[in-house]
């Protein structure tokens, strides 16, 4: 009885496994860059992000690189984080 209980207690986490694996792999990729925006309707933006910063609110949109240097040329603050602003070359 308790062999057969293991047994499928690792059945059940491989296949947990399986199923995490292949979440991980069908995931897609992180945006290049990232708008936060403010809180609120209507509100301007907070901050331009890259991608891969751990510092990214909750209220985000993806942007492109073109976007990202508009961005920042018309104000934006830069993520003192990941530093996107050195990322693109803005001064």
């Amino acid at each position: 009885m308790t062999l057969e209980r293991v047994r499928q207690q690792i059945a059940a986490a491989e296949q947990q496994e399986a199923e995490r694996q292949q979440g991980k792999a069908q995931r897609p990729p992180p945006p290049d860059w990232v708008l936060e925006l403010g809180i609120g309707v209507g509100a301007p933006p907070a901050e331009v992000h890259s991608g891969d910063c751990y510092a990214i609110g909750r209220r985000r949109r993806p942007i492109t690189r073109e976007q990202a240097l508009e961005a920042l040329t018309e104000g934006v603050r830069a993520c003192t984080h990941c530093r996107p602003d050195t990322e693109l070359g803005v001064l």
